[in-house]
Parts: C-alpha cells; sequence; structure tokens
C-alpha cells in the first residue's frame, strides 16, 4: 500500500533491531554511534518536544506550541542528515526564526515590564513552560557541539527559549509573578 501524499513516513513497525548494537542511521542513511554528538542533539530535541506537548496538556495552553512542535521535528530532521556536497534543503530559516520573533514581540507587548528576574514555577502551565525552556537551552548546547549544523538550528532555539520564558511569564500574569528576592535567603 502506497503512502498518501500528506503521510510523511508510514511505519509498519517500531523496532528494527538496527540499533542493538549502539548504532544508528542518520538521516541519509550512514551509521552512527548513539553517542554521536548529532544523535544527543537529536535526543536533545525530542525531549524539548516532548515537554511541549506535556504543557499543551494543560487548558489555556498557548496555541502556537503545536505549531513549535511540528518545526522542532523538521529541526530534528536537519539535525539527522549531515550535509552532502550537493547541499540539503534545510527546513528552519530565518522565515521560522523572524516567526519566533514576532510571537516574542506579541505576547510580551501584554506583560508588564521586568523590573526583578523571575523565578520558575507558579502555575501548572507556567511551570513547565518554565522546565522546557531550560531544556531548550541545553538543546541549544547540544546542538552548538555537532559540526556542521545549520547555524540557524542554534539561533532558531535561542529565540524559541526567549518565548518559552515569555510565555510562561504570561501564564502567571493573571496571579503574579514569583520575583527574584536577593538576599532574601541570608534572612530566612
Amino acid at each position: 500500500m502506497s503512502r498518501k501524499r500528506d503521510e510523511p513516513v508510514r511505519l509498519t513497525r517500531i523496532y528494527t533491531r538496527g540499533g542493538d548494537t549502539g548504532e544508528t542511521s542518520l538521516g541519509g542513511g550512514s551509521r552512527v554511534p548513539k553517542t554521536d554528538p548529532r544523535v544527543e542533539a537529536v535526543g536533545e530535541v525530542d525531549e524539548l518536544n516532548s515537554l511541549l506537548g506535556w504543557s499543551r496538556a494543560i487548558d489555556g495552553a498557548p496555541l502556537v506550541l503545536a505549531r513549535i512542535q511540528n518545526e522542532l521535528f523538521d529541526l530534528g530532521a536537519d539535525l539527522a542528515t549531515p550535509p552532502t556536497a550537493a547541499g540539503e534543503r534545510l527546513r528552519v530559516s530565518q522565515e521560522l526564526v523572524d516567526r519566533l520573533e514576532s510571537d516574542c514581540d506579541a505576547v510580551n507587548d501584554e506583560l508588564e515590564p521586568l523590573k526583578s528576574f523571575v523565578l520558575p514555577g507558579g502555575t501548572e502551565l507556567a511551570a513547565r513552560l518554565f522546565v522546557a525552556r531550560a531544556v531548550c537551552r541545553r538543546t541549544e548546547r547540544a546542538v552548538l557541539r555537532v559540526d556542521e549544523a545549520s547555524p540557524l538550528v542554534a539561533v532558531y532555539l535561542n529565540r524559541l527559549s526567549d518565548l518559552l520564558f515569555i510565555l510562561a511569564r504570561a501564564a502567571n500574569a493573571p496571579a503574579g509573578e514569583i520575583l527574584w528576592k536577593p538576599g532574601e535567603s541570608a534572612q530566612t
């Protein structure tokens, strides 16, 4: 049975046994150790995407997270495919970075200006978004260790961590943010 046009892949069996010896296949078909920095970075993207899905499970989660989850899948595909001499058509583009910046501006314009550092926590949605932001920053560092990764992948993740911070602030806005109070621990 052939794939439908809107089916990017059809998996009839999840296990392949191909990774049982500690190696996995990249997008171009080459085999590398599962400890390869490229594979590690793809795993970080997977964890980040899962955290966004977890955040979306809460009523009132920002709709933009659905789009970002799809973009992260594209980003992971870019990472999993080493460049060839012919070049690859990358899915992560400046347009995606610009869209994240636009999202940041739109949400941030509705918030009070920052007057202190914000502590992670607050509502359940905000707390999940703060965790996703921390993983996003770790993912960006993992991507920077990948030879020949598109520089836009790290830029996208950098901007995404900004957006996740802003979305977490927005999730806390009705109840108030938890602000850092320097030296408070010395007084308790």
